[in-house]
């Protein structure tokens, strides 16, 4: 059981954070579906300063002894989660990034003919085709 110092200190903290979040999303450092996740979590970590009898309630029902075990196991299972997700995120960047790329090389190239068509138009020659 939390003491209500603790639960005052903890709802301080997470209501800076939302805070910050919230900044954050406003200045545009933090994508509102990146930051969608640590909102959801500050909310349900609120919910339990809130309420500390529910941690207990739902550690019981899920069968895990103690309550900071199940702390720890959704710390966990979040970790992995985020993981996931800017897993996808690089992915997709990565792709982006190739297709970019190859677009810039293919402009470039383009470029480089056209110049050459233009030098040789400039100096009185038929351009030659490549």
């Amino acid at each position: 059981m939390m003491t209500l110092k603790l639960q005052i200190i903890l709802g301080v903290v997470l209501i800076l954070a939302f805070l910050l979040l919230v900044n954050m999303i406003r200045k545009k450092s933090l994508e509102l579906k990146y930051a969608l996740s640590w909102l959801i979590v500050i909310f349900a970590l609120f919910i339990l300063d809130c309420f500390p009898v529910l941690l207990d309630d739902v550690a019981s029902f899920l069968g895990i002894f103690s309550p900071v075990n199940m702390i720890f196991f959704l710390g966990f299972v979040f970790s992995l989660l985020i993981i996931f997700v800017l897993t996808i995120a690089l992915s997709r960047i990565s792709n982006r990034v190739r297709a970019l790329a190859q677009n810039l090389a293919l402009s470039t190239k383009k470029l480089e003919i056209l110049e050459k068509k233009l030098e040789e138009l400039e100096n009185g020659n038929e351009p030659t085709e490549t």
